[in-house]
């Protein structure tokens, strides 16, 4: 008897997008919608899960949600901590209950991930799969302790304030923060049951405790995700003299 395929859950953290590009996921990923704010988060009669495991299109043999639908949840949650906040409840809600593979996205994925749908398709498919964790977007990037390599200058910060990520990665793992934080832009990724099971649910409590008491706090979480799970996973070597590393072809910073 050929092995059971692993539970595959996707996680999104929404604020008012629209989640019409669920219909493209593939029926054996289950949906867990977290939402803030006022607006319903699936579309009045969206035609949701048309499609087959492969991704292939079902046509009108899809179901229209117009209540509780198979395969999606939606909780509600206060518009506070950003993305952390909603993964980080994830965690600790469903601790007892994880999927064998859980996958974390913004509720508008693409911006970072473009390829968001190809690599949900690599993960049905088994041509892809988290060794615990995934990465998912196009940019790896560096930043330090205080956020003044990217953070500080970053154009939605006109106050040039400065991220408190080392005393926040102090407060939580108990350690001395790293010199330098590699990760991809976003805060998407995938992760394995048995690597969220490395640490307690009061780990997660208390994380989860930061983002609403920490401000930037979520921007803190997207550079340490990894370690969050277990042992960074970008190899600095990797990256170039200014500690980026671009995995698609942009045109605007193309040498002409």
């Amino acid at each position: 008897m050929p092995p059971l395929a692993p539970t595959l859950e996707l996680v999104i953290a929404r604020y008012q997008e629209d989640l019409r590009w669920l219909k493209k996921v593939p029926s054996a990923i289950r949906l867990t919608i977290l939402n803030k704010g006022d607006s319903p988060p699936l579309p009045e009669g969206l035609w949701i899960r048309q499609v087959d495991r492969q991704g292939m299109p079902l046509g009108r043999r899809g179901k229209i949600c117009e209540g509780p639908c198979e395969g999606v949840s939606v909780t509600g949650l206060p518009n506070v901590g950003r993305e952390a906040h909603s993964y980080l409840r994830h965690l600790t809600d469903r601790y007892d209950s994880l999927a064998d593979v859980t996958l974390f996205c913004q509720g508008h994925p693409f911006d970072h991930a473009p390829d968001f749908h190809i690599r949900l398709q690599a993960l049905v498919s088994g041509g892809e799969f988290p060794d615990p964790f995934l990465w998912y977007g196009f940019l790896e990037e560096t930043d330090d302790p205080l956020g003044r390599r990217l953070f500080v200058p970053w154009s939605k910060n006109p106050e040039r304030r400065e991220l408190p990520t080392g005393g926040l990665f102090q407060e939580l793992f108990l350690e001395k923060s790293p010199e330098f934080f590699h990760f991809r832009g976003g805060a998407q990724f995938a992760v394995l049951k048995s690597a969220v099971l490395g640490r307690s649910r009061a780990f997660y409590r208390k994380a989860l405790e930061l983002t609403e008491a920490v401000p930037d706090a979520a921007h803190c979480f997207e550079r340490f995700w990894d370690r969050v799970f277990g042992a960074p996973v970008i190899d600095p070597a990797r990256l170039g003299p200014d500690g980026v590393n671009y995995l698609k072809r942009i045109r605007r910073l193309m040498t002409p």
